[in-house]
């Protein structure tokens, strides 16, 4: 054997010897991506009102998988909301997200391989703030108005749901396709007249720039809005295990934003979204923590996709028909509740809204 042959091979050996003796090489890094569809106030990578805000602010994925070397957790934060998640989606480019319902829905309908795993923001309420100077007092007075919302998400359909309610349709309203900075900026302006929105409202009116005249908030429950997490379905057939501790540390999180002794503290770690905490008291004035929080795949969460499913399609905002057999996947919820002994720690709510066994 010649000498540069004996050299090459040598190296050859050294190297497959680093490689085996290195972790880092020897097994190629993981990193989950993760997406919300919202951001925060000024672009800030974080959100509130949910279980998931929670998990994100608490970091409670990051510590679950703290001491694999080899998983990295990254999120990812959408000023275009549930539309620019599914795109996500489309280009493989997140494994798990918070969704609300109509976006969610819509994916499916357009063939989006995903997985509902388990709720968090379910049975959010919803708002409509008028101009300051406008007089408008109930939700039936806004035919012929400029009322904005933004296309595509869960408020679009829960809106045009309490239209109908009032006896109007999206064509008895001028619609202004608007995000919600975009939202605070034009009412405040006085440019549009009214906007169905959350706690951007809240705020709005609570600095004297707008007036809430309506909201779901002990109305109907069917009126609300729901959300909940949502998995790539190759991600997980590929990484089961990981898959059920994802949806460990969502559990964790939904249970400690769930608990009422940590409302305080809980409405601070929301606040690094930039909302003001008297904000978030009010947006859950009179609401348990725990039936904002349930992370339950219960028979009203399952029944509520089923009508907007229904309805996205009856209002022109789905082509095509939508099922939702097969997409809810409880497996992993259901192993989390008993792993951490939560099996009876949410109620659960039947189709018609009442709790189930009352």
């Amino acid at each position: 054997m010649s000498l540069s042959t004996f050299t090459r091979r040598a190296a050859l050996a050294a190297l497959a010897l680093t490689f085996l003796a290195s972790p880092t090489l020897a097994e190629e890094r993981l990193k989950i991506n993760i997406g919300y569809a919202a951001i925060g106030l000024d672009n800030r990578p974080y959100a509130e009102g949910t279980s998931a805000a929670t998990a994100r602010a608490g970091e409670y994925l990051e510590k679950e998988f703290g001491n694999d070397p080899n998983i990295k957790i990254e999120w990812f934060f959408f000023k275009g909301a549930g539309p620019a998640v599914n795109e996500a989606f489309a280009n493989n480019q997140l494994d798990f997200a918070y969704q609300g319902d109509l976006p969610s829905l819509i994916g499916r309908a357009n063939g989006l391989k995903t997985k509902y795993l388990l709720a968090s923001g379910a049975r959010k309420p919803l708002y409509l703030a008028v101009a300051k100077d406008a007089d408008i007092k109930a939700v039936a007075e806004l035919k012929g108005k400029k009322v904005a919302y933004q296309r595509g998400t869960n408020g679009h359909l829960a809106a045009i749901k309490i239209l109908e309610a009032n006896g109007l349709t999206e064509k008895d309203i001028q619609v202004i396709n608007l995000d919600s900075a975009g939202t605070v900026a034009a009412l405040t302006s006085q440019d549009i007249d009214a906007a169905f929105g959350d706690t951007t409202l809240i705020n709005l009116a609570s600095k004297g720039n707008a007036k809430v005249i309506y909201t779901t908030k002990g109305d109907d429950p069917r009126f609300g809005r729901n959300a909940g997490i949502i998995g790539r379905e190759d991600f997980i057939n590929q990484h089961p295990e990981i898959t059920q501790r994802i949806v460990d540390a969502f559990v964790r999180a939904a249970q400690w934003s769930s608990d009422e002794p940590n409302r305080a503290t809980l409405f601070e770690l929301w606040h690094k979204s930039g909302t003001p905490v008297p904000i978030l008291e009010d947006y859950f004035s009179n609401d348990k923590l725990a039936y904002r929080n349930s992370p339950l795949i219960d028979d009203l969460l399952v029944s509520q996709y089923e009508e907007q499913g229904v309805k996205a399609k009856e209002f022109g905002l789905i082509r095509r028909d939508v099922s939702v057999e097969g997409w809810f996947e409880p497996k992993y919820l259901k192993a989390s509740l008993e792993k951490l002994g939560l099996q009876n720690f949410w109620q659960a709510y039947g189709a018609n809204g009442k709790p189930l066994g009352s």
